[in-house]
């Protein structure tokens, strides 16, 4: 069984339904790692589409639970309160968040959306007691600590290092391999439903700056 697994969508329809696009025939099923609202200004209608995709279990990020009101947006960055602030707006679908998994387990892997609410990237040094599939820190990567791996199959909406790429994560549960994917998908027409949204400056700003490939 081939299994795409993807994280952090933040309410970029655009991406999501290029990624599904690439993969609706490709795989069996989906495991979502969270963080599908927030930022983008389609959150509404990214959670709609992908609890409707066949076969897919969708977990709780930390922008399910600063949406559903589980955590406190004044703990986070200036930033974060901006597009928080702005995207809420358009937001109506609580019924579609509010009893997400924290977890699953597939294989002797445990996907979650992260480790203890840590950013955790290439280089972070981690102590853990299990293999983990985990999303949160938007880069694409798998890493090996205390003889178990961390696998991060990036960021469909909001790549941190390369903002129009797509990344994700196929599994064959079959044999055990893990293929990083990365397509390219308009960042413009994003940006330009921001601004459409009359979202703040910075936020557009955020988006306009970070490097294309």
């Amino acid at each position: 069984m081939k299994i795409a697994i993807f994280s952090d969508v933040h309410g970029n329809l655009i991406a999501l339904e290029q990624f599904i696009k690439a993969t609706k025939h490709v795989v069996d099923s989906y495991i979502c790692l969270g963080d599908v609202v927030n930022y983008g200004p389609w959150n509404d209608e990214c959670l709609q589409l992908v609890v409707e995709m066949p076969n897919t279990t969708v977990l709780e990020g930390n922008h399910e639970e600063l949406f559903k009101g589980a955590v406190s947006v004044d703990d986070e960055l200036p930033l974060v309160k901006l597009f928080y602030a702005h995207s809420i707006r358009f937001f109506t679908r609580l019924d579609l968040i509010k009893s997400l998994p924290k977890h699953t387990d597939i294989n002797n892997y445990r996907c979650v959306h992260t480790i203890d609410k840590r950013s955790i990237y290439e280089d972070t040094e981690i102590i853990i007691e299990q293999n983990f599939i985990i999303g949160h820190s938007h880069h694409q990567y798998k890493i090996e600590r205390s003889n178990y791996f961390i696998i991060n199959p990036g960021s469909i909406g909001q790549n941190r290092k390369w903002i129009n790429l797509i990344d994700y994560l196929i599994f064959d549960t079959t044999n055990c391999e893990f293929v990083f994917k990365s397509l390219s998908y308009d960042v413009e027409k994003f940006i330009s439903e921001l601004r459409t949204r009359n979202y703040p400056s910075e936020c557009i700003e955020y988006y306009s700056n970070k490097k294309r490939r």
